[in-house]
């Protein structure tokens, strides 16, 4: 092994080690919820956004900001309400005089400038509201007037919404949905979990937590993990992975067909494999796996794939599909080595 592999294994096992000593952090607030944290982290070391869908009251908030203060990056929550407007989130420019009685325009940041942007409960805003974000997810950065303005670097969106009350909501629309890396699914806490909830949060004691990262160091990090080494193998598995979700493609099993009405665009293949890289470093290892892909397709495909009345009837969710799916896509084949023939001995009389 070469002295360079060396050194990368080495930074990838100290990376890995951060990463624990991360999660140990964010479980002094937050008991369980060891799959939904995983993601989170995939998701921050990759640049990505995410969704967090669950009922109230399941610390989806706090998860957020503690997250921030283990990281040691700016935070601001938006509470997104019905009468939130665009330059509520980006920013605005206001008139100022100054002694001489000059007349100015100031642009005003508004709270979408920060390291981590938590939206709350994103579906109670109407859609234009909701289209100012998708710049910001997109390009990193805002147009207030003529101006574009750069957002700070590592920048997230992690919004959350409420699965159960459905009256006064603005679903979002799928161009937006899809510039998110992960929809994630908060459940309720096991029962062990929930005493241990209850037996720590009742004895009035607040946990300190320290930070273990820097914003510069995310920033380096999002480099390290991009330069995880993903294999042709991997590729090809993606690809057939995300062709079969599609029911107008050859490749799609008969019960894609039967279920599904639109399947995954190309920028699912890029979040299952940028969020395996993210699986791979976290654990110290080089290369993405397969078990890692698997691992992260729901998250990755739950809000790109649309099932249709056929599968409600049926009683067969999105999640429900995936997992059929995953076990169905079949790996490819490993190309044999076709070296150059061998000549036949001839043989002796």
């Amino acid at each position: 092994m070469s002295t360079k592999q060396r050194n990368l294994g080495d930074v990838l096992q100290e990376f890995s080690q951060h990463r624990k000593l991360m999660q140990q952090e964010l479980q002094k607030v937050i008991v369980g919820q060891d799959e939904v944290i995983e993601q989170l982290f995939a998701a921050i070391f990759t640049g990505g956004h995410c969704l967090l869908e669950g009922v109230p009251g399941l610390a989806k908030t706090l998860m957020v900001s503690s997250l921030s203060r283990i990281l040691d990056v700016s935070f601001n929550r938006i509470q997104f309400t019905p009468d939130l407007m665009p330059s509520d989130i980006t920013g605005t420019n206001v008139l100022e005089e100054d002694d001489q009685g000059r007349r100015d325009f100031r642009f005003v940041e508004g709270p979408i400038f920060s390291n981590i942007v938590l939206a709350d409960e994103i579906n109670r805003t109407p859609p234009k509201t909701q289209a100012a974000l998708l710049q910001a997810m997109q390009e990193r950065e805002v147009t207030v007037g003529r101006t574009t303005y750069s957002l700070p670097k590592p920048f997230f969106t992690i919004a959350t919404q409420n699965p159960i009350e459905q009256e006064g909501t603005y679903p979002l629309p799928e161009a937006q949905l899809d510039r998110f890396m992960f929809n994630i699914k908060v459940g309720y806490p096991s029962a062990a979990e929930e005493e241990k909830i209850l037996a720590v949060t009742c004895r009035n004691e607040k946990a300190e937590i320290k930070k273990v990262f820097s914003s510069r160091a995310i920033v380096k990090l999002q480099k390290l993990v991009a330069s995880v080494a993903v294999s042709e193998y991997i590729i090809k598995y993606v690809a057939r992975l995300v062709r079969a979700t599609r029911p107008d493609d050859p490749s799609a099993p008969e019960f894609i067909r039967e279920l599904v009405d639109w399947g995954a665009g190309p920028r699912a293949g890029q979040f299952l494999i940028n969020g395996g890289k993210a699986l791979a470093a976290m654990d110290g290892r080089f290369s993405v796996a397969v078990d890692d892909i698997r691992k992260i397709a729901n998250p990755v495909l739950r809000h790109r794939v649309s099932t249709n009345f056929q599968a409600q009837a049926e009683g067969m969710s999105t999640e429900t599909v995936i997992e059929r799916l995953i076990k169905e896509v079949a790996e490819p084949e490993i190309e044999k080595f076709s070296g150059a023939a061998t000549p036949p001995i001839p043989k002796t009389t």
